[in-house]
């Protein structure tokens, strides 16, 4: 049975996009059921999408756009709802993050979220037990679409040598991910120093933190707790921020040994080829 459920498309990004979907189709003269076989899907997961009940991706996105000769319009509209599916006090900053000139971040847990593989983002969203991990998964890796555009933001990452050792989501989705962070040696707008266990105390032992530079407003800094993130353009709290970044930089081995080390760590500890293994408590 076709769903007819009505939608007001200023309720947010998702209902629009829904509600735009189904003008274009129905203008097309299509059902739900032929669309979905002209993009490889069901009539259901059409009519899912188009009552909000299913976020798209951006590859359903597009699909869309060729069928229904659209111009792009649901590719640029995806974004949109894609980041409208991050948790609401993180929006905010995700915004900030895609104007940015250069972001950067110390991680003292994990690789940062535009670094992230998508098995590795998955096993990190699902600890915090989601009731929509796709759409969360799928929320980060359009994130990361910042770094790949024409004139992206410079990136530094100073990581914390903790993270390259917890195995998360396992030794073959580890492996990977510190195969893909190997993969940004030759990428001129991505730096990732490692911050050594040798390194003892240091300038961040508090936390994380990100600081966001923009070419024509002020730096940010935003940090995170356990339950929500924060931002501030406070100046005194930049410049501590800066001064306490400069010295992570000064402490953490340069780009090159760093890589060295990724790959020892990647080998030594994630190198076997063997059924995944997971940490037992």
């Amino acid at each position: 049975m076709v769903n007819i459920r009505p939608l007001d498309p200023s309720a947010s990004p998702l209902d629009y996009f829904g509600s735009e979907l189904r003008r274009k189709r129905e203008e097309a003269d299509l059902t739900q059921k032929e669309l979905g076989a002209i993009v490889f899907c069901t009539g259901s997961l059409i009519g899912q999408i188009e009552t909000t009940l299913k976020v798209p991706t951006r590859e359903f996105a597009e699909r869309v756009d060729a069928a229904l000769m659209t111009d792009g319009f649901f590719s640029r509209l995806v974004g949109l709802v894609l980041r409208s599916q991050l948790p609401t006090w993180f929006q905010p900053y995700a915004e900030m993050e895609a104007k940015a000139a250069y972001i950067s971040t110390y991680q003292a847990q994990m690789v940062y979220g535009l670094l992230q593989t998508n098995a590795y983002a998955r096993a990190v969203l699902a600890t915090g037990m989601p009731d929509r991990l796709d759409e969360l998964v799928s929320a980060r890796m359009e994130r990361q679409r910042i770094l790949a555009r024409e004139r992206p933001p410079l990136v530094w990452v100073v990581l914390d040598e903790a993270a390259l050792h917890r195995p998360i989501g396992g030794r073959e989705v580890m492996r990977e991910q510190l195969a893909h962070l190997l993969g940004f040696r030759d990428d001129k707008w991505v730096r990732i120093q490692v911050l050594p266990f040798d390194a003892g105390e240091h300038a961040s032992l508090i936390g994380s933190f990100n600081a966001l530079r923009f070419a024509d407003d002020p730096d940010i800094v935003y940090t995170e707790d356990m339950i929500s993130g924060h931002m501030t353009a406070n100046p005194d709290t930049v410049r501590e921020a800066s001064f306490r970044y400069a010295h992570l930089q000064a402490s953490a081995l340069s780009v090159e040994d760093s890589a060295a080390l990724i790959t020892r760590v990647m080998e030594e500890r994630y190198g076997h080829t063997g059924p995944d293994e997971r940490a037992v408590a």
